[in-house]
């Protein structure tokens, strides 16, 4: 398949322009008869990979939360897709944003639906985006829909944001703590090592085996930074790898404080996920399978992917989801209860809700916990390195020699 770009008249006469795919020029004119355009330009776009740069770029969370607010807003007040979308575009500041909007409005003229035209644009619009807006589509609630992908995106959002925030502490002390032991490694020590050389006597244990290690790390220094560099670069290049992912997935399920946290994210995000998805009516399996993609772990993936294997045999959703432990016998029970009562949306709805007071009561927890730990670590580090330099003056009377 090629990739054409055409300019070309619709039925009242307004010249309309966009991308299309198709085997060869003459399939792509008959496609834009098939949707009552008369060709007036027509051309072979250079590559497929050169016209999807274009649009590529990251868009903001909070930019697609807007996009989408505003957009299922007007369209319930009545606004034609197309008139909304070219507002939508005039009204975006993302330099990034912009152009899919235009290229998006473009196909939609050119006889594309609006699944079909997110659809072109997997890195901003997701599977689950694409699913739910095609779900609104067919049954010709979209502004609902999109009102519901908008509440989404938003408890996401917030949710990321409510982790990030609470982990954000954590780290900036950790970095301090590493730089300032740096540099008292690298700067301070050798100013005492040089004192204590002129006394011409053997220096306490610690205290040489941390002007030892200065010694070492000042002189291999380059070589100390290239290899914490390409440590992190062969870790990140591996976790890259299905089997690299797979194990970094277990093993944070298992951490300690923190794996807690992680499972409930993950019941969090399969909870509301599942429940959008199902309330939109998009087809169960269907469903099952664009959540597993968009899981955030592979031991969650592959476990929704057993039940959607477990419900294709005729299982019910909540005896399916019992036979993993990864899901918590409290998620089992409400789904149950929710099939039963026929609301299985509205439970999920209220799970996820649950999980994600859960993760605040958690974040706060392991925040007060991890603040005066890691002052305690700080101190540790520090004052251990302080102490080994003056324990020789502590000792002055043993190691100087008259």
């Amino acid at each position: 398949m090629a990739t054409f770009s055409y300019q070309a008249r619709d039925a009242t006469g307004r010249i309309v322009s966009g991308d299309l795919e198709a085997a060869d020029q003459t399939g792509a004119a008959a496609l834009l008869m098939n949707r009552n355009l008369v060709v007036v330009e027509l051309q072979m776009a250079s590559s497929r990979k050169t016209a999807a740069k274009r649009y590529q770029g990251k868009v903001r969370p909070q930019d697609m939360v807007v996009f989408t607010r505003q957009l299922a807003t007007m369209m319930a007040a009545g606004l034609p897709l197309v008139q909304a979308m070219t507002a939508l575009e005039e009204q975006t500041e993302s330099k990034t944003f912009k152009p899919v909007l235009h290229n998006i409005t473009e196909r939609i003229e050119g006889g594309d639906s609006f699944s079909q035209a997110l659809a072109q644009h997997p890195k901003v619009f997701n599977r689950l985006y694409v699913s739910m807006v095609q779900a609104g589509e067919t049954g010709g609630l979209l502004a609902e829909i999109l009102d519901r992908v908008a509440s989404y995106l938003e408890a996401t959002a917030r949710l990321k944001k409510k982790v990030k925030s609470a982990m954000s502490y954590p780290a900036i002390v950790s970095c301090i703590a590493i730089l300032i032991s740096l540099f008292l490694v690298v700067k301070v020590i050798p100013v005492f090592a040089d004192i204590y050389k002129d006394f011409g006597a053997k220096l306490p244990g610690p205290t040489q085996m941390l002007i030892s290690f200065s010694n070492l790390l000042r002189g291999y220094f380059l070589f100390f930074v290239l290899g914490v560099g390409a440590l992190i670069f062969g870790l990140i290049k591996l976790k890259q790898t299905k089997r690299g992912t797979e194990v970094w997935d277990r093993t944070k399920l298992r951490f300690p404080l923190f794996g807690k946290l992680i499972h409930k994210i993950c019941m969090s995000r399969f909870s509301r996920t599942l429940a959008a998805l199902l309330r939109s009516g998009v087809p169960i399996l269907e469903t099952l399978r664009i959540v597993s993609q968009s899981s955030g772990n592979t031991q969650v993936e592959y476990a929704v992917v057993a039940v959607a294997s477990s419900i294709e045999k005729g299982d019910n959703l909540a005896m399916a989801l019992g036979q993993h432990k990864i899901f918590p016998p409290m998620l089992v029970r409400m789904v149950a209860a929710g099939e039963q009562t026929g609301k299985v949306d509205a439970m999920l709805e209220k799970i996820s809700d649950f999980y994600d007071e859960e993760i605040e009561a958690t974040l706060s927890g392991l925040t007060a916990l991890i603040e005066p730990l890691l002052i305690v670590v700080l101190g540790v580090v520090v004052g251990t390195i302080v102490i080994c330099m003056f324990l020789p003056i502590f000792k002055l009377n043993e190691i100087v020699q008259f």
